[in-house]
């Protein structure tokens, strides 16, 4: 009895894959979330996404598999964030605090996320694609942070954006090790203090 014979059943497989496929990446984080580390089994992530061990295996092949679509899925929703504010600032500074806030939006800087992006570093001394993953995380990031200060810094565009970029994700992890709930407001305020401090010294004599 072949699939051709119902085109329909078909189908809604093919249909229900995808949202298959981002219950459990969700479930994934929200599972990392609760444990703090990577160290979560797949019939945990499957429970909390409501289908079998078995379906997870189907779909994914393996834990790390599921670890690197989380990571996928993350910086997907980052990305859209990025390019969502940056459509909407016109101007070098507004660019710039428009990069720093999205790195502390709603989305990005709940605690679930603040524990997945910790453990995407861990994944990353040992998984090649993973650390090739937030290489080009980091790659955009400073090219974003860069292209805006260039008519602020000029010739220090390049280094500025470093220290920045160094200084949103030393922030962000930061927050993965407070036993505190995430404050956006005090987070954004400390990088852009920073940002502030970068522009004076380009003003100096």
């Amino acid at each position: 009895m072949g699939l051709q014979k119902f085109p329909g059943l078909f189908m809604a497989r093919t249909s229900a894959e995808p949202l298959r496929r981002k219950e459990i990446v969700e479930a994934t984080i929200q599972q990392i979330g609760l444990t703090g580390t990577l160290e979560v089994t797949v019939a945990q992530i499957a429970r909390r996404a409501g289908v079998s061990s078995a379906l997870v295996h189907h779909y994914f092949g393996s834990k790390e598999a599921i670890f690197l679509a989380v990571m996928r899925h993350v910086l997907a929703l980052y990305g859209a964030e990025v390019r969502g504010a940056l459509a909407g600032a016109h101007q070098p500074r507004a660019r710039l605090e428009a990069l720093v806030l999205v790195s502390f939006s709603g989305a990005n800087f709940r605690r679930e996320n603040i524990a997945a992006w910790l453990n995407f570093y861990v994944l990353a001394q040992t998984m090649p694609e993973a650390r090739r993953l937030l290489h080009i995380y980091r790659r955009r990031l400073n090219s974003n942070l860069a292209h805006a200060l260039r008519p602020l810094v000029g010739a220090r565009a390049p280094l500025v954006a470093e220290r920045l970029g160094a200084l949103i994700d030393g922030v962000y992890l930061r927050q993965a090790l407070d036993q505190k709930a995430p404050d956006r407001e005090a987070a954004a305020a400390l990088v852009l203090g920073g940002l502030d401090a970068e522009l004076l010294q380009g003003t100096c004599p």
